[in-house]
């Protein structure tokens, strides 16, 4: 009973944080219709309370959300189950078909991981102290090339796992229109092997946000290996942010209408 109440309470907190700023919404929305139209197809993975997914189904586009916590996915449904363009599916995103271990911070929902290795990074660093992975679930995984299969091509795809992005792209064999993937200076090698990764696959061009400012760090689209040398100069307080890659580059600029 405590741990659905802290869970609940902290659910709530994240709902006034993600849903609270009207302009947070804005500023949301002309970000991601730089990859999104509507009638397209995006990808949430790690949807949490499904803030990007709201954006997306504003924006018109068909989204299928992947939440692997039952608490997360209850409010999902709740939110956006009535939309016909809005489809759930509760499971894990990796590099194969299964099963897996996935690691709950029931003070913090948002941060659940299924990667040890993010905890380890996580302990004590600044800017993460006090946080307990204190429960843990076994969860569905399927891999991004199954969900094409099932679902169709995505032309955008939202990858935020707590640690878990390069799996995530490990279960890709073709490339995609574009993507993000967040990145943290916790563990910033997650995300220059996903940006490796994505690079040996396509030509992709990068640009970055930090932390929730829904605004692009650089005038220009960077290559893969400008854009590691970047996270790898970011300084630790910078905490987090998301990296997008495009194969259209004028996405990427910062005033593509210019």
């Amino acid at each position: 009973m405590m741990t659905w109440l802290t869970t609940g309470r902290a659910i709530l907190r994240s709902l006034r944080i993600y849903y609270g700023d009207r302009d947070h919404g804005r500023k949301m929305d002309a970000m991601y219709s730089r990859f999104l139209k509507a009638g397209d197809l995006a990808f949430d993975i790690g949807s949490h309370v499904g803030d990007r997914t709201g954006s997306f189904l504003r924006l018109g586009a068909k989204v299928v959300a992947l939440e692997p916590q039952p608490a997360l996915g209850s409010v999902l449904k709740l939110f956006y189950g009535r939309n016909p363009k809005f489809n759930l599916v509760r499971a894990a995103v990796g590099g194969r078909e299964g099963e897996i271990e996935l690691k709950l911070n029931t003070r913090n929902p948002t941060v659940a991981t299924a990667s040890d290795d993010f905890i380890k990074s996580a302990d004590a660093a600044p800017g993460w102290e006090g946080q307990r992975w204190d429960d843990k679930i076994k969860v569905p995984m399927t891999t991004l090339d199954s969900l094409i299969a099932r679902f169709g091509k995505p032309a955008f795809v939202k990858i935020d796992v707590e640690g878990f992005e390069d799996e995530v792209l490990s279960g890709l064999s073709q490339p995609l229109p574009a993507l993000s993937i967040e990145f943290t200076t916790i563990q910033r090698s997650v995300a220059l092997q996903a940006i490796r990764r994505l690079a040996a696959m396509a030509p992709y061009r990068f640009n970055a946000a930090l932390g929730e400012s829904q605004e692009l760090a650089h005038l220009q689209p960077l290559s893969a290996d400008e854009i590691c040398h970047w996270i790898e100069g970011l300084p630790m307080e910078a905490n987090s942010g998301d990296i997008y890659a495009s194969l259209n580059a004028a996405a990427l600029a910062a005033n593509p209408s210019s």
